[in-house]
């Protein structure tokens, strides 16, 4: 019997992805965003979140997408991974699903350059393709000096 994994599917310009459930600590409406100087455009600054001062990215530009305004579809995914919690801007969330882990391929060297470096594996799932991010490499401070907002705590 294969593995299982519950992941939470979400839109970012017109594709699938994917965060395990386990990293997911909740799902917000864009809310008002503190912005915090000398960051990273993808760092947009910083929300109190029934008392916690969590950073937000924005996961299109983290990946140099194009920027997009943000409207009622709009969510924030909450993570946490390690000791860091971090809020993600997304297009929309769509549902929770089981990914077996036997549908789960490492990503082709095809991808382009940046966005391969944060992705984990791509799901095939009847007709679809979901992309799995790798929250390790999105995260890495090591990587972007102006990470340390995410240090904020």
């Amino acid at each position: 019997m294969s593995q299982v994994e519950k992941v939470i599917v979400f839109d970012l310009n017109n594709e699938e992805y994917g965060i395990p459930v386990k990293n997911v600590k909740s799902i917000e409406k864009i809310q008002f965003i503190t912005r915090v100087p000398k960051v990273n455009n993808f760092v947009k600054g910083v929300i109190n979140l029934r008392g916690v001062v969590t950073p937000i990215i924005d996961l299109r530009l983290r990946f140099n997408l194009e920027e997009k305004e943000y409207n009622e579809r709009t969510r924030i995914i909450i993570v946490t991974f390690e000791d860091k919690e971090v809020g993600f801007i997304v297009d929309s969330a769509n549902d929770v699903i089981d990914i077996p882990n036997d549908c789960v391929e490492s990503a082709p060297e095809v991808v382009g350059e940046q966005e391969h470096d944060y992705i984990e594996g791509i799901a095939k799932l009847d007709k679809r393709l979901l992309i799995i991010l790798d929250l390790e490499k999105v995260l890495d401070v090591n990587d972007d000096a102006e990470m340390n907002v995410v240090e904020v705590k």
